[in-house]
């Protein structure tokens, strides 16, 4: 079928203008789309963007239990705690793990990368919510 056939046959695309279309809806993608937002809320501007996602749901490829450091949290949304974030169970231990058939062997700390947690939350009781 041709350009002019297909639109003869099911007529046009619906279309919307954005002023930033930012592709992907994992952590980056919205910090990306909420921090133009708020620069132009800063300036007293308007700004149209929208997130393009693949998944089901912004975030539905990232990787669940992660712990996570709040750093980026803070920055964008200073409030993070008292508006409900589901950001509840601190880190309590920090462990990296060969895994092989047999079990796991823990490294020591230099052999793997030093963490710096600075009050970092996990979201999965496996990494975050035991010690030892």
């Amino acid at each position: 079928m041709t350009p002019q056939e297909i639109l003869a046959q099911y007529g046009p695309r619906e279309s919307m203008e954005y002023d930033v279309v930012v592709v992907g809806g994992g952590p980056a993608g919205m910090a990306t789309a909420i921090r133009i937002k708020q620069l132009a809320a800063e300036k007293g501007q308007e700004v149209s963007v929208v997130v393009l996602e693949k998944g089901a749901e912004p975030g539905a490829h990232t990787l669940s239990g992660a712990v996570v450091d709040p750093i980026a949290l803070n920055e964008l949304f200073p409030d993070w705690k008292e508006r409900g974030a589901p950001l509840n169970q601190p880190v309590i231990d920090d462990k990296v793990l060969f895994l092989a058939e047999d079990g796991g062997t823990a490294t020591t700390r230099m052999l793997s990368q030093p963490r710096q947690l600075r009050g970092g939350a996990g979201l999965a009781g496996e990494v975050a919510g035991r010690a030892g």
